[in-house]
């Protein structure tokens, strides 16, 4: 019987740096640009060792969108800590390269179940964890949740913010200022009428990182 192949340890430094190439070829070029070949290519090793640490490329691309969201549910935690939560979040929707590469993402799971299964399972882990704050924050400044509800506002947020981004990126910008100018005027509004939290300073979050310092590399969206 033969056994399992080994592969490489899942916190060696090699195994990140495939990861933060493979994440960078298809922010510059697309999921169709990556390969085995490339990857090694952009990481500077050879192509075996793509291979020694995902046994298929669809692992490989898996381990990419999980280290992103990963990274974005974290994000996403401090901004629900933070005391102007639906601004912090409207702020983590806006980040260009976690839609760039949702989109990517999204465009290769038509054609890999598992990368659909993996979206779709932490998109909804993303707005569960929103509901409960959302919620609180809606509910405090007189917003009738029956009118509402909060859970169309995290969809509304999501879906706003990444047609922005995805336009953008044509160079299409005909009414983002007025969406965008909008949208802040509604958080400001809301914001003016919620109570704020008593927040310790020692306890209150630290801001959230920028994906372009990430040492996990760029960020995924996960909604």
């Amino acid at each position: 019987m033969t056994s399992p192949r080994r592969l490489g340890a899942e916190d060696s430094s090699t195994r990140a740096t495939l990861l933060d190439a493979t994440a960078q070829i298809i922010l510059e070029e697309g999921y169709a640009a990556v390969s085995s070949r490339r990857v090694a290519a952009k990481a500077g090793i050879k192509p075996a060792l793509v291979h020694y640490y995902f046994r298929t490329m669809d692992d490989l691309f898996l381990a990419v969108f999980r280290r992103g969201a990963e990274a974005n549910l974290e994000r996403q935690r401090r901004a629900l800590a933070s005391p102007r939560p639906l601004r912090a979040l409207w702020d983590v929707d806006l980040d260009s390269r976690g839609t760039t590469l949702m989109v990517e993402f999204m465009a290769l799971a038509n054609h890999r179940k598992a990368i659909r299964s993996e979206i779709a399972a932490y998109a909804e882990r993303f707005r569960e964890a929103e509901l409960a704050t959302l919620s609180r924050v809606l509910t405090a400044a007189g917003v009738d949740p029956a009118t509402i509800p909060p859970v169309v506002v995290t969809c509304l947020m999501a879906s706003v913010s990444r047609v922005l981004v995805m336009e953008g990126a044509l160079g299409m910008t005909m009414g983002h200022r007025e969406t965008i100018d909008l949208v802040e005027r509604y958080l400001t509004e809301i914001e003016a009428r919620t109570p704020p939290d008593p927040v310790d300073a020692a306890d209150a979050p630290a801001p959230a990182a920028s994906p372009t310092a990430s040492p996990d590399g760029p960020a995924a969206p996960g909604r």
